[in-house]
């Protein structure tokens, strides 16, 4: 998942946070995720900037932005504002899910985290496929929208799993303030999503494969 991993080798687990139980439950709402994901994507920004990116009322933003600051997800941008203007900043990166112990002790915010994430990541490609007659050449030939079915042991899954962060990891990481970006480089997300289909009817007895 982008921005959420449980291996070492992700490319996501430097400067990353790994959820607890009481991160989880703070992030179980689909707004506190989005505003997680605005701040890493833009940087430091303001409850009323982020309340019209995410069309909700500045008090709403601003009262999500403070369970997050108390589950230590964003902190205050002293260096940016006044008196009257709160400016804040994400604190980590990344979000790392090591979900299988966790999950088990808060299903409920289990999965109300992973269906946000889930519902983000539609979003984000609604908006990349809305968006495709405009964009330049050059990126349309780039993009790719691939699902290719593969019969796998949970081993040789999570081999596949470690595999591809390798990959991921050999190219370069997105910031607000990236320098050493060529000038017509973008910001791209990969989606990685490794799921079993377990509803799959079983093999026929007799089956060799």
């Amino acid at each position: 998942m982008t921005d959420h991993g449980d291996t070492p080798e992700s490319p996501l687990a430097e400067d990353a946070v790994v959820l607890d139980a009481k991160g989880l439950r703070a992030l179980a709402h689909p707004v506190r995720v989005q505003v997680i994901g605005l701040l890493r994507k833009h940087g430091p920004s303001t409850a009323t900037r982020l309340a019209e990116l995410l069309n909700i009322n500045s008090g709403a933003a601003s009262y999500h932005l403070r369970r997050l600051a108390a589950a230590g997800f964003v902190q205050e941008d002293t260096t940016r504002g006044n008196a009257r203007e709160r400016w804040w900043r994400a604190v980590h990166r990344a979000t790392q899910f090591e979900y299988l112990d966790l999950a088990e002790r808060e299903p409920e915010a289990t999965m109300a985290y992973l269906q946000s994430v889930a519902a983000i990541y539609a979003m984000r490609t609604q908006r990349a496929i809305n968006e495709l007659q405009t964009m330049p050449r050059a990126w349309r030939a780039a993009s790719d929208m691939s699902d290719m079915p593969l019969r796998l042991t949970p081993q040789e899954a999570a081999a596949l799993r470690e595999e591809l962060w390798a990959v991921i990891g050999r190219y370069r990481r997105d910031s607000p303030d990236t320098a050493d970006a060529p000038a017509d480089a973008e910001r791209v997300t990969v989606i990685v999503q490794i799921l079993p289909e377990l509803d799959a009817p079983a093999a026929p007895e007799g089956d060799a494969r």
